[in-house]
């Protein structure tokens, strides 16, 4: 039915007859000659009805508006001189009309404006509950279109250079303790028995490997119910890869050459690799974040030997207590953050409290390297400690010192949130750079305070330092993940494969015997049959093409997202289902609504 695209039209086309389909992106009245810019997914041409050169379209032309579906037969023209447009790629040219076709009207006022030329800022709520009109637009076609680039570059790499086989995991599967909550189905001709869907197909690639498959790949769904964000869906999609009989340094270089070749066919930038690497302890450190952006500086800096037996309790008291001081040096913020906005109250202060800090004191450091604070620091600090700290952070006129006090992670977390603000604030963010960063070393765990017990900081299967087998609590993983400008966008392991060695991990994290067996026996039961070393890594794939495509939100790169509620405004859902699904599945609903829901 179709000759081209509307977008693929160049000067090479002049004299061809066309046929073309598409949406009428915007329709132009000039004094009986009709401009009708015609929209398909591949870009825009303009179309021309003249009541004198094309006496059998103009009808139609004079009828049709923005939206409406049409079919195009004409012949492809030079446009005039001063017609020309060099900002579209179809700019050379316009299709004189000799046939227009309505194949379908709008009958409804849009929503909102879809054309090219008039894009506008809508709010997401209703983009998302018209998401079929909101994909029309460039911005979103051409980001679901980079997706597809992604795609299909990623199999190419894995498939053709590295030999790499894509075999698909089970989405129906068994509720397996591995951090976020599942989302969970009753089976129906298995009454009492529950399904899961997979947070990952973590253990089935590893099933892969003992079976010998050697490099597995997938693009899969995976589904987390968990408090969600701006880079957050309960279902996603990941790039999950296991590999046998390679250690980490061979994982690392074959997944830098993948991204390199990811961003090469689809941006067409060249990436400088091998990445930079960076252990835990050093960015959680430097950064206080284990995913740092490192596109500009405002390191931290500790200050706890310098400050622990300083007169002002909430330092001397924070080192006292197992914690922290540090410090984050800010080249010119004297002039740039008033103390107002440090206060309580202030802008500052909120990011500092909101990241779970009790608040920030600073120093403000004047000409000549005096000193200007308030209160119980200034009256507490030697001048020896003064100087001190100018020394180690390098602090000059014209810096403020924001400190922050407290248990380590308080303090991590909270200065933190405070650089990444104050970097945006004072514009020192390179947005032309791209920054991958590989980080290392993870702990193999964590200590949950809440359940009084340790949990993996990845998952139970990652493979501790073989050193470091003889005290798990203190040991660390051979774990990695690739940041990119801030965002963890993969992250790996190698995995354990020797039986007393898994069973000693779950020991670690709690699980006795008879739980690891009834959890997790039929994995373990797999490593007595020989199983290969091997490891792997997940890219969040939604997440990566959000940056590639310079987005801020994930559900911009996702074709039908869901609301930070976890709801699709489209179709809906969740929503309530029929009392008889529920008596087939032994199912019923204990919850009660609120008085105000009632209502």
């Amino acid at each position: 039915m179709r000759t081209l695209y509307c977008g693929q039209l160049r000067a090479e086309h002049i004299d061809k007859t066309v046929t073309l389909f598409g949406w009428v992106d915007r329709r132009r009245d000039h004094g009986g000659v009709i401009f009708l810019d015609l929209r398909d997914r591949d870009g825009v041409v303009q179309i021309v009805s003249d009541p004198e050169r094309t006496p059998a379209s103009y009808p139609v032309a004079d009828q049709v508006r923005n939206e409406y579906v049409v079919k195009i037969e004409g012949r492809v023209s030079q446009r005039p001189p001063e017609s020309l447009n060099p900002n579209l790629p179809t700019g050379q040219v316009e299709i004189y009309a000799k046939n227009i076709e309505l194949l379908s009207a709008v009958r409804k006022q849009l929503p909102f404006q879809i054309s090219t030329a008039e894009e506008e800022n809508v709010r997401e709520e209703l983009r998302l509950k018209y998401r079929y009109l909101d994909l029309r637009r460039e911005r979103m076609s051409r980001n679901l279109r980079l997706r597809h680039e992604v795609m299909k570059a990623i199999r190419r790499f894995l498939e053709d250079q590295e030999g790499f086989v894509e075999v698909e995991t089970p989405v129906l599967t068994r509720s397996t303790p591995e951090g976020a909550r599942d989302y969970v189905l009753p089976s129906r001709v298995n009454p009492g028995e529950w399904y899961a869907l997979p947070q990952s197909p973590q253990l089935f690639k590893q099933l892969l490997m003992v079976a010998g498959m050697d490099r597995y790949y997938q693009i899969a769904r995976c589904f987390r119910d968990e408090d969600l964000r701006a880079d957050r869906q309960p279902e996603f999609t990941q790039l999950d890869m296991e590999m046998s009989f390679m250690d980490q340094e061979e994982i690392l270089a074959l997944n830098e050459s993948l991204v390199a070749h990811i961003f090469k066919a689809v941006k067409g930038i060249d990436l400088p690799h091998p990445f930079p690497r960076m252990t835990y302890a050093e960015a959680m450190d430097r950064y206080g974040s284990d995913k740092p952006d490192t596109r500009y500086g405002l390191e931290l800096v500790e200050v706890s030997d310098i400050v622990k037996d300083s007169g002002f309790k909430v330092f001397s008291g924070a080192v006292k207590s197992g914690g922290q001081v540090k410090v984050l040096p800010i080249p010119g913020g004297n002039d740039a953050i008033s103390n107002v906005r440090i206060k309580p109250g202030g802008d500052v202060f909120k990011v500092a409290t909101d990241a779970g800090a009790k608040g920030l004191a600073y120093i403000r450091v004047r000409e000549g390297g005096e000193i200007d604070t308030i209160g119980a620091i200034k009256d507490n600090l030697s001048d020896e400690q003064k100087q001190t700290l100018l020394e180690r952070t390098g602090a000059a006129a014209g810096h403020l010192l924001l400190f922050g006090a407290g248990p380590t992670d308080t303090v991590n977390a909270a200065l933190d949130k405070v650089r990444q603000a104050i970097a945006a604030e004072l514009d020192l963010i390179d947005n032309n750079k791209l920054n991958f960063l590989w980080v290392t070393d993870f702990p193999m765990f964590e200590w949950n305070g809440d359940e009084n017990r340790y949990e993996a900081l990845h998952h139970p299967f990652t493979a501790p330092h073989p050193d470091e087998v003889d005290d798990l609590t203190t040991a660390r993983a051979v774990a990695y993940d690739l940041v990119l400008n801030g965002y963890e966008i993969g992250g790996g392991s190698l995995r354990i494969y020797q039986p007393d060695v898994q069973a000693k991990v779950f020991e670690t994290i709690g699980l006795s015997d008879d739980e690891a067996r009834e959890k997790f026996g039929f994995f373990v039961d797999a490593f007595d049959f020989g199983a290969p070393p091997h490891g792997g890594i997940a890219y969040g794939l939604d997440r990566l093409v959000m940056l590639m495509a310079e987005e801020t939100s994930i559900r911009d790169a996702i074709a039908f997202p869901k609301t930070q509620q976890a709801r699709c405004l489209l179709t809906q859902a969740p929503s309530k289902v029929d009392a008889r699904q529920l008596k087939e599945l032994h199912v019923k609903s204990t919850y009660k609504p609120k008085e105000k829901e009632k209502e």
